[in-house]
């Protein structure tokens, strides 16, 4: 019975959580070269809860023609490649499917454009929209002589930092259009390619980096993470110790802050041994019942000895959350997506728990919020599976959530929860008796 439940990832690109979610590609071109042109590329995150994590984003292309890259500020090409044909000027980049990076913070100021330099970080549309885009400029030569025309890069790729994305097309559009003068003016660049990078974790090839457990005051009974939710560990391993497992979402980073290339090399990470193997365990636990209000316990715990978290979140989709939810220990808002049910999603507090810490020998890391959500006479029920969550990601990723059927059920839900025949055999013997002292007194 130690099967995975690999099959609800979801087979394709469209997210019902995020239906517009999607990294978007700009180039803005805005002034022309005695060999070329200027432009300005821009990488948006449109998804809601789907942030890029260290060590950044990375997009790369494919020049039709014999493009070079004669500078960049705000990000850099990886490889020079072979500029032996240039003997005075040396451009910055000749290689004909260059790899460009975001720069760090602490880059000179002289490199440096507008929104650049967050070592590729990016943050979730709904959490931090003014942190959910990247910029770099660009200066493209040696187009023949010919300025005005160039076309568009071919076969564009994003890791971010991970794979799994797929990139359409970068196609012509209506050039971008910006305010000045204080919002009086409008002033249009030459000309704007667009493209959509979606993201599906079937292309991604991981298996599942989070699951979900449940418990309740009115169930002594823990309903745990299926078993081998992200793999199944040997089972000649006699240890509870640590046990390795494909690297989540990336390969594994070093905790000293070397975020080298030699750090891609690993394709595994170490985790606590556990009959689920996740790296993220999510635990939803109905505290308390009030008489307006019921009050929720949410705990996140990282099993990861290797990875701490930064800048994380966990969506839940649950229908309570259009309650008025009172969230105390981290933050949230309130995604409507296409349906009924209300989406929140979490995220930690600055400087307090917005890192989720790796575990060690002497513990897990975690974090946790109490949540009070009023209660909904109309609708309001703990039968049915009414008081747990119907999906939950851990930073975008789906997280796999155990059958309804083994939901904590009310006292008389099942007939584990009713008293043992042989204690109400117990109790008739003693009433008779206390009837039968009566009569003889």
């Amino acid at each position: 019975m130690g099967s995975s439940v690999f099959i609800s990832k979801e087979p394709d690109c469209y997210d019902p959580l995020d239906p517009n979610g999607n990294f978007t590609i700009i180039f803005d071109t805005y002034d022309w070269t005695d060999d070329g042109y200027l432009a300005k590329v821009t990488i948006q995150n449109l998804f809601q809860y789907r942030h890029v994590d260290k060590p950044g984003w990375q997009i790369g292309w494919i020049w039709q023609q014999n493009e070079v890259i004669w500078s960049m500020n705000g990000a850099f090409a990886t490889e020079q490649g072979n500029c032996s044909n240039y003997k005075t000027d040396i451009p910055h980049s000749c290689k004909k499917d260059p790899e460009i990076l975001d720069l760090m913070p602490d880059a000179s100021s002289d490199n440096k454009s507008e929104d650049c330099c967050r070592g590729g970080v990016l943050d979730a549309l709904a959490i931090n929209p003014s942190k959910s885009f990247s910029s770099f400029g660009i200066k493209v030569g040696n187009l023949g002589g010919a300025p005005f025309s160039g076309h568009p890069p071919l076969n564009l790729t994003l890791n971010a930092p991970g794979p799994g994305y797929t990139c359409g097309p970068l196609k012509s559009v209506d050039p971008t259009v910006s305010l000045d003068f204080g919002g009086r003016r409008q002033r249009q660049v030459f000309r704007t390619w667009k493209a959509i990078c979606t993201y599906s974790s079937f292309l991604a090839g991981e298996t599942p980096v989070c699951c979900v457990s449940l418990s309740s005051f009115y169930n002594p009974e823990i309903t745990s993470c299926p078993k081998c939710s992200c793999g199944c560990r040997e089972v000649t391993d006699k240890n509870f110790g640590t046990c390795l497992r494909p690297a989540y979402p990336f390969p594994a980073m070093s905790l000293t802050g070397d975020n080298s290339g030699a750090n891609f090399m690993s394709a595994l990470d170490p985790v606590k041994c556990t009959d689920h193997m996740c790296p993220i365990r999510v635990h939803w636990h109905v505290k308390t019942s009030y008489v307006d209000h019921w009050r929720i316990k949410l705990t996140i715990t990282n099993y990861n000895y290797q990875r701490n978290f930064s800048n994380w979140n966990v969506l839940v989709q649950h229908p309570g959350l259009s309650m008025n939810p009172i969230t105390y220990s981290f933050n949230s808002t309130l995604l409507q997506p296409s349906f009924r049910d209300v989406v929140a999603l979490f995220w930690g507090i600055a400087f307090v728990n917005e890192e989720l810490i790796a575990t060690d020998e002497d513990g897990v890391g975690s974090v946790s919020t109490e949540i009070l959500l009023e209660k909904d006479s109309e609708s309001f029920t703990f039968k049915n599976g009414w008081a747990f969550p119907r999906r939950v990601y851990f930073n975008g990723e789906n997280c796999e959530m155990p059958l309804p059927d083994t939901f904590p059920t009310l006292p008389n839900g099942t007939s584990k929860t009713q008293p043992p025949t042989h204690w109400l055999f117990l109790l008739l013997i003693f009433l008779i008796s206390q009837t039968l002292l009566l009569h003889a007194l």
